[in-house]
């Protein structure tokens, strides 16, 4: 009697077609990565040897992202056969989770700060090889568009980026606060130019076919500015936005004396004091945003109290934490009370200038 014939090998996709597998594989990864915990382990943490592995994984990321991309995009060379693709789509594939799972690594008590560093360059890496993959299976090779997409996609700039991450929670938190200082820098140089100008829109509500035919007093109503009270200031705006602007310069010093403090004072093993100060200080910058927004025209002063209010709230509670943490060695003497009496000032002030329209 015959032997039974081999069950026949499956087939396997084509090559474009496990293309677009692997990129969904890729994003379905994301979600884990931005909510997975530490993994627990009864090994001693080593930082050294930590730091070692995520470089080395995520030069073997780019290094995938290369050959995936010499393979499927550098043409006139035959496209690859099946069996190549799919080795290909594992290699990569591997090489993600391996980068995941060396992130997964870093303990908590290593610090939050840090710890969102690097959560937030494994992500940059996993998306940008997961947009990689999506532009090599949708747009033709050798098209224009997709050498364009292939040269500025960021799967090579997000493995590079890799070792520029803070080796410690002391240096993600001056990283972190630094930041925070330019973005209310940013935002303060803003409103001071709109001020400056008297233009609060810099000109993009202007129209100059209709503003050409009207000269006169009615283009200099308002301290030199057009009579349109949807696009500009009144008196009364203009009163209030000067202890806005000193708040904001308020926000600025207090995050500037924080961060010096840190330098100074910050030891690496406080991790979690490092982390409060960190995240109540993350919060400055977009309730900065927050009343800037709201002195834009037209002006509701009590939009504008409630903001500056929600600003106070926060500093105070930034000053307080940083007052009573190790970067503040004899807080009795510190420069905390002064910017706690000038914050004060300023919403003394605002209170005062909003008080009329709280009380119609």
């Amino acid at each position: 009697m015959a032997s039974a014939a081999a069950p026949a090998a499956p087939s396997l996709s084509p090559p474009l077609e496990q293309l677009r597998h692997l990129a969904g594989d890729l994003r379905l990864l994301l979600p884990g990565v931005r909510v997975g915990e530490a993994l627990e382990t009864a090994k001693e943490f080593s930082r050294e040897t930590f730091w070692r592995r995520l470089n080395e994984a995520a030069e073997t990321v780019s290094r995938e992202a290369t050959t995936l991309t010499e393979v499927f995009a550098r043409l006139p060379r035959p496209p690859p056969s099946a069996q190549e693709a799919q080795r290909l789509c594992e290699q990569v594939h591997a090489a993600i989770k391996a980068i995941i799972a060396v992130y997964y690594s870093l303990p908590k008590d290593q610090g939050i700060t840090l710890r969102k560093l690097v959560r937030s360059a494994t992500l940059d890496i996993v998306d940008g090889m997961a947009q990689l993959v999506e532009v090599l299976c949708t747009t033709p090779a050798q098209s224009p568009e997709n050498n364009d997409l292939i040269s500025c996609n960021n799967v090579w700039v997000a493995c590079e980026q890799v070792p520029q991450i803070p080796r410690d929670n002391k240096a993600a938190a001056l990283l972190m606060l630094t930041k925070s200082v330019d973005l209310v820098k940013d935002a303060h140089e803003e409103m001071e130019q709109a001020v400056e100008e008297c233009d609060p829109y810099h000109g993009l509500l202007n129209d100059d076919e209709n503003n050409s035919d009207n000269h006169g007093d009615e283009q200099d109503d308002v301290l030199g500015c057009p009579n349109n009270q949807d696009s500009y200031w009144s008196e009364e705006d203009q009163e209030l936005i000067i202890p806005c602007l000193a708040l904001v310069r308020a926000s600025k010093a207090c995050l500037k004396k924080i961060r010096i403090s840190v330098a100074e004072n910050g030891k690496k093993d406080q991790v979690a004091q490092l982390d409060d100060i960190v995240d109540i200080s993350d919060e400055i910058s977009p309730s900065v945003d927050d009343l800037a927004l709201s002195i834009y025209p037209p002006m509701c002063h009590p939009t504008v109290r409630m903001s500056a209010a929600k600003l106070v709230s926060v500093l105070k509670k930034a000053l307080e934490i940083t007052r009573a943490s190790h970067v503040t060695p004899q807080p009795e003497d510190s420069w905390i009370p002064l910017l706690i009496n000038a914050v004060d000032h300023c919403m003394d002030r605002i209170k005062e200038l909003t008080q009329n329209e709280l009380e119609l």
